[in-house]
């Protein structure tokens, strides 16, 4: 029996406490403390890997004993992790569509889960689920966003998303919504073009589902495997919220190559104009109510949506999306500088996994003394820390006896104060 790799707990909050006491905050104990007007909630994100494409990859899992790959001893492994974390809200890739009904969706359910799935499109046979705790969130709408669009010969791949927007259980207190968002970007290295348009179609349904009445969004927690590097032009975009792209080459917007000699640079705009999706991140179709009698009873109306087409933007090299999102991990050990990783196989140990947030805005001026501004958003409260490439191959990488996926999950805890 392989050994055990063990994760701890980091409290985010207790190292924030001490950094601002250094900058001589008086109001940190306060800040950092139990308040009454909260909504605290954990949240993982987790490739569980599909067992087709175990199996239709398996050159990748030759470091594996061979009974540790079937799907009869991995998915008891999986499930025993999702129980053991106890997670509020799970966001789960490469769910494979006959598990799911048969297995994976029965289990979740007994445990207290409602789940929501979607497939990916064409002859692909798994996809994206989001599931929550019935004792913690409500239903408001479900969001699917399907990738593949048979009207624009660059998006013909089969990648989906899926936005949720939850209702927090708090009896007698007015709280704001929770736009929750789980995607499997294409992995393909070197057709960067297709995964920042497959980032700003999810984005665009983002801002649609998590926009509220006085034009602010409610919080946003975005989760899913990425397959992009941290650093990468792509993963920039999403936490600085602009990327100027121009001159850049479609294989070093992941990041998971090197060399770009011989690709070719992304075209300005990189998506047509029939997306109907800005550079901005937004859809450019506004559906807006039209009433129309009924019937030839002037008494019966009903609501038809009728597009109304936003100005089209002049040709830019630049995108921006509005959410102002931070990553749960740091992506790199403090004391060594040593990489963490979220996935390892044969080919390669690397982070491609992510737990994106809107968070609160720390505003800290650079003199001692200074008021620490928070607002809006949301808290990070801990993390569940993650390895190194050498930690995993300790236990001979992933999958292994404990371990059941070629990913880890990740694990956030948050505060949503009311």
């Amino acid at each position: 029996m392989e050994g055990t790799i063990k994760r701890h707990w980091e409290y985010i909050c207790n190292r924030n406490k001490e950094k601002m006491k250094i900058l001589g905050d008086k109001n940190v104990d306060s800040k950092c403390e139990d308040s009454e007007n909260k909504f605290d909630f954990s949240v993982m994100s987790y490739n569980i890997l599909s067992q087709d494409l175990l199996e239709d990859n398996s050159h990748l899992y030759r470091h594996c004993r061979r009974p540790v790959l079937h799907w009869s001893f991995r998915f008891p492994n999986i499930l025993k992790e999702i129980k053991h974390f106890d997670a509020d809200v799970l966001c789960l890739q490469e769910v494979q569509e006959d598990h799911y009904g048969t297995e994976i969706r029965p289990s979740l359910e007994s445990l207290g889960y409602h789940c929501e799935y979607k497939m990916r499109t064409g002859r692909k046979p798994d996809g994206c689920a989001i599931c929550f705790k019935h004792s913690k969130f409500s239903l408001l709408s479900v969001n699917p966003v399907e990738f593949f669009r048979p009207d624009v010969p660059l998006l013909d791949r089969d990648n989906v998303g899926l936005v949720l927007l939850l209702q927090p259980r708090i009896p007698s207190t007015a709280s704001p919504a929770l736009c929750v968002a789980n995607t499997h970007l294409l992995y393909n290295p070197r057709r960067g073009d297709i995964k920042l348009t497959q980032l700003a179609m999810l984005l665009a349904e983002i801002s649609s589902v998590a926009h509220q009445k006085d034009g602010s969004f409610c919080p946003i927690v975005m989760c899913g495997d990425f397959n992009s590097v941290p650093g990468s032009p792509l993963y920039s975009f999403i936490k600085e919220g602009k990327l100027n792209y121009e001159g850049l080459a479609i294989g070093k917007v992941s990041g998971q190559e090197q060399s770009s000699r011989g690709q070719r640079i992304l075209s300005i705009p990189i998506w047509p104009p029939n997306l109907g999706i800005s550079q901005n991140c937004v859809y450019e179709v506004q559906q807006v109510p039209k009433v129309e009698k009924t019937d030839g009873d002037p008494t019966q109306t009903q609501l038809d949506k009728t597009e109304v087409l936003v100005t089209p933007e002049k040709l830019s090299s630049h995108l921006q999306h509005h959410f102002s999102l931070s990553s749960v991990y740091s992506h790199y050990f403090p004391d060594t500088g040593i990489p963490e990783v979220t996935t390892c196989h044969s080919r390669s140990a690397i982070t491609v996994d992510y737990i994106f947030y809107s968070a609160e805005k720390e505003d800290v001026a650079e003199k001692p003394g200074a008021e620490v501004a928070l607002v809006g958003g949301l808290k990070l409260l801990a993390r569940l820390s993650l390895l190194t490439e050498q930690d995993l191959w300790t236990v001979n990488g992933l999958p292994n006896e404990n371990n059941s996926s070629d990913h880890l999950p990740l694990l956030a805890k948050f505060r949503l104060e009311l």
